[in-house]
């Protein structure tokens, strides 16, 4: 096991390196490549990571509290029982990362490409993700309560048994998703109704 406190890297070539059950506090990293990284049980704490790659690394039960990633790729990571804890990941792609298990509490997600990722039954109450496309992903009975998703993208996405309630809707394409089993709230009902073409008074 090894501890890195305020420490800083820029474009640092950490790739295939096996960096498990390591603990990060305060540290930054700058266009940094993480590519097939061994990043398992790894624990980061108020660390930021920006325009880093972590394409096909593993974070399997690894543990991030208040650290940052913007503008990360973490295209084919696997991020198996990971847990997200107020973090940011503004501007970050996780196309054809695995998120299944995976927690997360909190944090501003906006900007971020999570299309097709599986999402279901996850908790994300109160996070931020504005304008983040969740085309065609699986957000089935998560708890969407006070989310922010302002101009989010939901095109063909699963929200069966999903509660919206509380949740910001504006700029919301309605029509382009079911929402069959959807819990919402009244005013998401007009919204509907109006993206519809009703009248409502």
């Amino acid at each position: 096991m090894f501890q890195y406190t305020d420490e800083e890297y820029e474009r640092v070539d950490f790739s295939q390196a096996d960096l498990r059950n390591g603990e990060l506090k305060g540290c930054i990293f700058t266009r940094c490549n993480f590519r097939g990284t061994q990043l398992d049980e790894i624990w980061t704490s108020g660390c930021r990571f920006i325009e880093c790659d972590f394409g096909g690394a593993a974070f399997n039960a690894s543990l991030h509290t208040r650290s940052a990633f913007t503008n990360c790729r973490f295209a084919g990571a696997n991020l198996f029982v990971a847990k997200f804890e107020d973090c940011k990941m503004v501007g970050s792609d996780f196309a054809g990362a695995l998120l299944d298990g995976i927690t997360i509490r909190g944090g501003d997600w906006s900007y971020t490409n999570l299309r097709q990722v599986n999402l279901s039954k996850q908790i994300l109450r109160g996070m931020r993700l504005m304008e983040a496309d969740l085309s065609e992903s699986n957000l089935q009975k998560a708890d969407l309560r006070e989310v922010d998703l302002t101009g989010a993208k939901l095109f063909k996405a699963s929200l069966k048994g999903a509660d919206l309630r509380g949740a910001k809707m504006d700029r919301i394409d309605y029509r382009s998703f079911d929402l069959t089993g959807v819990r919402i709230d009244l005013e998401q009902a007009v919204n509907v109704a109006r993206s519809f073409g009703a009248k409502v008074d």
